[in-house]
């Protein structure tokens, strides 16, 4: 009898659609940290588009989306003439009382005059790292990490923020985003997958935030395993006390996706990883398991041009929807 395949699928993007809560939370978490400058109230709603952000998502290189608020919040403080910072012990405050000297008025200006401004941004500035805005991004929630804190209240709501890090929100006070977010793919495809395949989750999402989907959608039963961020951080803790490197594991980087085909305890006919990001497909390639990268284009806002970059990082299949994944995995 012929083994079965292992599909593992990224969560963001593949099973989750999150371009009402996680990207939206960028977006809002970049406009909040401008909340006390002067001119506050001109800043453009929404700040930018979401397919806009998407590209800047697209360029790869950012290990989450904590990772690219920061990026994002750097572009935009490129634009604002540059206050002195307030060198304070307390991170809060060297914050608040620098921002308070950040005219925005420039930058509404460019935001409301340019049709792709992070784009346009990141052209033009590329990687560069301002040292006040880093520094903001350092440490975690409660200890000093201010972007990182901003984006949690947003998403996560003022009640499970406060249950999650016992901390009083800072700026946002609403009803967190993680509500918005809806299943891309129906639960009878899923199980009619699970019956045919091996199913495993690869995540950057911490585990709660990867818990709380697989739950509130009544998923979980149909996945042998799910890998989210805290796993790849205790590996990177267990290499640094053995041998004092200290190693990144978050995709591109293969290790949710070799741990996953490692614990296989029964033989497996080939390996899949389906994901929406060119980091995605860079994981497959570089798995010592051989995963071959299925680039998912659903939910993409810009489809031709997600698809040349997941076929430049190396795709070996793109699907436009569910449907094609199983039509993949039949004719295998």
């Amino acid at each position: 009898m012929k083994n079965k395949n292992l599909i593992v699928l990224d969560m963001d993007g593949v099973l989750i659609d999150v371009s009402k809560s996680y990207r939206a939370t960028v977006r809002q978490t970049a406009k909040l940290f401008f909340k006390n400058a002067p001119s506050f109230e001109k800043l453009p709603e929404p700040l930018f588009p979401l397919t806009d952000l998407a590209a800047v998502k697209q360029s790869g290189g950012l290990n989450n989306d904590w990772d690219l608020s920061c990026l994002v919040i750097n572009l935009l403080f490129n634009l604002i003439e540059k206050p002195p910072v307030y060198e304070r012990k307390d991170p809060w405050d060297r914050y608040q009382e620098t921002i308070s000297q950040c005219n925005v008025t420039a930058l509404t200006e460019f935001l409301r005059s340019t049709p792709k401004p992070l784009s346009t941004l990141l052209q033009k500035s590329g990687a560069s790292k301002n040292s006040f805005i880093y520094g903001l991004y350092s440490g975690d929630v409660g200890s000093g990490n201010i972007i990182k804190q901003i984006f949690q209240e947003v998403y996560l709501g003022q009640g499970l923020f406060e249950a999650t890090y016992g901390l009083v929100p800072k700026l946002y006070l609403g009803e967190g985003y993680n509500h918005r977010e809806q299943l891309l793919i129906d639960k009878n495809i899923l199980e009619e997958l699970a019956v045919n395949n091996i199913l495993a989750i690869a995540t950057g999402r911490p585990r709660a935030e990867a818990d709380y989907p697989l739950d509130y959608f009544d998923i979980r039963k149909y996945f042998s395993e799910v890998l989210a961020l805290e796993d790849c951080f205790k590996e990177e803790d267990r290499i640094f006390k053995k041998e004092g490197r200290k190693v990144s594991l978050s995709k591109p980087h293969p290790f949710m996706l070799d741990s996953i085909a490692n614990n296989r305890e029964n033989p497996v006919e080939e390996y899949f990883y389906v994901g929406d990001m060119p980091d995605d497909m860079v994981a497959a390639k570089k798995s010592q398991a051989k995963y071959k990268g299925i680039g998912f284009l659903l939910s993409a806002p810009d489809k031709e041009s997600l698809k040349k970059e997941l076929l430049r990082a190396g795709a070996d299949y793109i699907i436009e929807d569910i449907e094609q994944l199983i039509s993949l995995m039949e004719n295998k």
